[in-house]
């Protein structure tokens, strides 16, 4: 639910752009408004989990992602979408460490492949719920369907306080640094997950825009960052487990290739064409993903899981807020097709950093 909630910004851009009037530019900084404050709160939200309870906050956090929500809907203008938006995004930021370092700890040295399959739930929701509203747009106002979005918010957190279980932490392990590679691997770590959610957040920007520029019509734009999500989805799910087998390392040049790849040929597709391909760029634009997060256990001491989430985190999703504007900016001046282009060409800056990052890493028994 709150990847889903973070997602189906996407299929309101256009709407916000007719009805607003609005560039890239602006609509890049609607998305950064929700993104941002997702990003910023994160490390704040660890720091309260570790004194409140994880499940407490992340209650919390998700009814405040219905309250902003029904506060973006409930707005005459732009400045009330803004607040509803930054309230919204403020609730989210409980979702990654949190549930991150709970997963981690109840599987340990193995958590990377349930990671992966924590991450790949979060893709179920962002294919899910983008596609249902952009049909639910078309019999309703876009005000009307964020209070269907904030009425999801609370139900879930009712749901999350009645079923989830509690969170167990971790004892202090004493050890001063991980035994992956220590400052020095996280940081590697941690600079690829900045260009990686800066590559993905950056051309979802552009995507409905280039599909619209082919002929597709709103629910096809719906459909179509579905098909992209629900790629993304099995890109979790395996790559977690493909990390495993093959190491990080490979898997980052499959993934991040592969999406370079990908976008400079969905450029020349007709629409149709595209449809065909958008599930397969999920695979590569949201794998990456997976083995870094699944990674963030190994290069953290035990007894920080959730700090160490948190940092990661607040840098990613800090770089998927921030990075966009950029874009946006970008494609302002040179186009949309121009400023696709430059994501395929980030997405293979990860490249280096990943040959770098391979000898900190813990050898690979199934390599």
């Amino acid at each position: 639910m709150h990847d889903g909630f973070t997602d189906v910004i996407y299929v309101l851009l256009p709407v916000w752009q007719a009805e607003f009037a609005l560039g890239y530019a602006v609509l890049a900084l609607l998305r950064a408004l929700y993104a941002g404050s997702m990003a910023l709160l994160q490390l704040l939200a660890g720091h309260l989990a570790e004194r409140f309870g994880g499940k407490l906050i992340l209650v919390l956090g998700t009814a405040l992602v219905g309250i902003g929500y029904a506060v973006a809907g409930s707005s005459g203008g732009i400045v009330g979408l803004c607040v509803g938006l930054v309230i919204a995004g403020a609730g989210s930021s409980t979702q990654h460490p949190i549930a991150s370092a709970a997963v981690a700890r109840a599987y340990g040295k193995g958590s990377r492949a349930p990671l992966g399959i924590y991450n790949f739930t979060g893709d179920l929701g962002k294919a899910a719920i983008p596609v249902a509203m952009s049909f639910l747009l078309v019999a309703i106002s876009w005000r009307a369907s964020l209070f269907v979005l904030a009425a999801l918010g609370i139900v879930t957190a009712v749901a999350i306080a009645l079923l989830m279980p509690r969170i167990v932490g971790a004892a202090p392990s004493g050890k001063k640094a991980a035994s992956g590679g220590g400052r020095g691997g996280f940081a590697l770590l941690f600079a690829i997950a900045i260009l990686d959610n800066g590559v993905r957040m950056g051309f979802l920007i552009f995507l409905p825009f280039l599909l619209q520029a082919k002929g597709a019509s709103l629910p096809a734009v719906g459909t179509a960052l579905a098909l992209t999500f629900i790629g993304g989805a099995a890109g979790k799910a395996v790559c977690g487990w493909l990390g495993d087998r093959i190491g990080v390392l490979w898997t980052v040049v499959a993934t991040e290739g592969g999406t370079a790849a990908l976008i400079l040929v969905l450029l020349v597709l007709p629409l149709e064409a595209c449809f065909v391909l958008l599930p397969l760029l999920g695979v590569c634009l949201n794998g990456t993903s997976s083995v870094l997060y699944g990674t963030v256990p190994e290069l953290a001491p035990s007894d920080r899981t959730e700090r160490a989430f948190a940092i990661f985190y607040t840098g990613a999703i800090g770089s998927g807020a921030i990075s966009p504007i950029f874009y946006g900016i970008l494609g302002d001046y040179i186009g949309t097709n121009g400023a696709i282009v430059t994501t395929a060409i980030v997405a293979l800056a990860t490249l280096p950093l990943a040959f770098l990052l391979a000898p900190k890493l813990k050898p690979n028994p199934a390599t």
